[in-house]
């Protein structure tokens, strides 16, 4: 800068150092590696306008999109604020040269951070594949295979609304499912096949997404739709994917942190059909859906990826589902006990049986469940906190200071003979 006479900015000036020290361009088809920055070349295939919106803070913002392609293949790029205005002086057949990064949220895409216009040609298609194509409105046919309980979510608007997600197959593949109208969701049961009239169709990266609105109406259709899960050895990389199978082993939950800074969790495990095994990655909330070894599973909308240490993995991720089978038949319960949260899950040991318990319940608290027993899992209908008994306690207290007697070598640190 100081050469230039201050008249590069910082972000120039970097560009400027980088390219007289080398740099190391990729193809579109590589910008899926982990590198935290890429620099590549895109010829322009779309320009979306510019977008104004609100920000959660109050201020004001502006985005816009552009579809780069290179003869492996295609790429959205995220222009935030000022960069957003250089939309306008950009047209469809432009080369540009691109220093960007992963996109927090849609991890596909590119966060734009440097641009400019190159005088290189790219050689490569002018058609934006279908997985770019903007939403638009259609009638579609799907059978529920999959529903979730409606939860409250906040909006970037800072309103609250009711949000219900679910798994669909609509003939072809599996898809997830949005409904934001609460009146829709007594029209939507598992098993049902149903016609959505005026679904919102999102295309993704891995896959479709239907959502459902205040323009959306639900109605039952006259005939199902035939679906049966994958076989385990059917997964590739390529598509989405939808199996069952029988926990093998897996490891605790483990929390991170994602790129945008937000809390979030993973885990491993591995499932069997008797006779091949596949590993599943989880990520997010479903990450803490309490498993035990054993446990049969069903996981919908999977993508398969390459295993960083080689191998095939299934992930399930935001747009993926998991539904744990109940074991034998469901009996009314009623049962008191210590709440013993663990990496592996919640459970309610009364000192002679432990279950899994769902739900989230404080670590330590004695409880009182009134609920259904499958297996070993229990699905509380009420829980109240309940008072130890002081008789019982003094009781609890005199077997632990009973191990101070003479002659007991046991410590807390192992035995003193050892």
């Amino acid at each position: 800068m100081l050469e230039c006479g201050d008249l590069l900015d910082e972000v120039t000036a970097a560009m400027v150092v980088v390219q007289e020290l080398g740099r190391s361009h990729v193809k579109i088809s590589g910008l899926s590696g982990s590198s935290s920055l890429f620099s590549f070349f895109g010829r322009v295939i779309s320009v979306s306008p510019v977008r104004e919106f609100t920000r959660q803070d109050g201020g004001t913002g502006w985005v816009a999109h552009l579809i780069l392609a290179d003869e492996t293949g295609q790429v959205r790029t995220v222009l935030w604020d000022e960069k957003a205005a250089a939309a306008a002086e950009i047209e469809p057949g432009d080369v540009l040269e691109i220093i960007g990064k992963h996109a927090a949220r849609q991890h596909h895409d590119i966060v734009v951070l440097a641009l400019r216009k190159s005088p290189c040609e790219i050689e490569c298609g002018t058609t934006v594949e279908s997985r770019f194509a903007p939403p638009e409105r259609k009638d579609v046919i799907v059978t529920v295979l999959l529903l979730e309980e409606p939860r409250a979510v906040t909006r970037r608007d800072g309103s609250t609304a009711q949000l219900t997600e679910g798994c669909v197959f609509d003939g072809e593949t599996t898809a997830r499912i949005v409904n934001w109208e609460p009146g829709l969701h007594a029209d939507m049961t598992e098993g049902a096949t149903i016609r959505v009239t005026g679904a919102l169709v999102k295309p993704r990266n891995s896959g479709r997404e239907y959502v459902a609105d205040e323009r959306s109406s639900v109605t039952m259709a006259e005939s199902g739709l035939p679906f049966r899960f994958s076989r385990l050895t059917d997964v590739r990389t390529a598509g989405t994917w939808s199996v069952e199978g029988t926990v093998l082993s897996l490891q605790p939950a483990r929390a991170f942190s994602t790129r945008d800074g937000r809390p979030s969790h993973v885990r491993n495990l591995v499932i069997t059909d008797g006779t091949t095994d596949l590993r599943v990655v989880v990520w997010g909330n479903r990450a803490l859906i309490p498993l035990v070894p054993g446990d049969h599973i069903t996981l919908y909308n999977g993508t398969g990826r390459a295993g960083k240490q080689g191998g095939l993995e299934l992930h399930i991720g935001g747009n993926g589902f998991i539904r744990v089978a109940v074991k034998g038949k469901e009996v009314e319960i009623e049962m008191d006990g210590t709440v013993i949260v663990t990496r592996e899950g919640t459970f309610l040991d009364n000192g002679s049986e432990r279950y899994l318990l769902s739900g989230d319940h404080p670590h330590g608290h004695e409880i009182r469940v009134r609920g259904l027993l499958a297996g070993d899992r229990i699905t509380p209908v009420s829980v109240e906190e309940r008072v130890m008994d002081p008789a019982a306690f003094l009781a609890s207290v005199a077997r632990l200071t009973g191990c101070n007697a003479p002659g007991n070598t046991f410590t807390l640190h192992g035995r003193q003979d050892i």
